[in-house]
Formats: structure tokens, sequence, C-alpha cells
């Protein structure tokens, strides 16, 4: 949805976006990535059938593949 701009399960393009927050005592739509610092997760939603999803903004993208926290897929298999 963020790149089509198109819903992939009902193909509506009625797309709401919700800029990720940071909150104290771990309030916001976040991921930690030290016990100290978070990335902001977006979401965007479908206002027809209510489909999600959450992406994290590409400058933030070493962060979180960078941090101590993060397990590789294969890893958790």
């Amino acid at each position: 949805m963020k790149n089509t701009r198109v819903c992939p399960k009902c193909q509506s393009t009625d797309i709401v976006r919700f800029d990720g927050t940071v909150g104290g005592y771990g309030a916001g739509n976040n991921i930690y990535i030290t016990s100290l610092r978070a990335v902001k997760v977006n979401r965007y939603i479908c206002c027809s059938c209510g489909f999600c999803e959450e992406w994290i903004d590409r400058e933030e993208l070493e962060k979180v593949k960078n941090s101590k926290k993060a397990k590789k897929w294969q890893d958790t298999l």
C-alpha cells in the first residue's frame, strides 16, 4: 500500500497513514533497538477493509539491521 497506494486485499485507494511515534515508558508505534533508542514504525491502513501494513523509513533500516536485539529470520526457525 505504501508504494502502490492500493490495498492488496480489496483494491481500495482509501488509505491513510499514521506516523510512528516514540513516547515515554515504551509507548508508541516503534521498535526498540537498544534499551534507550527506538525507530518509528509507520502504519498504512485501508479504510475500506481494515488491512494494515507497517513500514520503517529507509534511513532507519541500518540501525535495525545492526541492532543486537535483531535476529536473522533463518535463526528463528
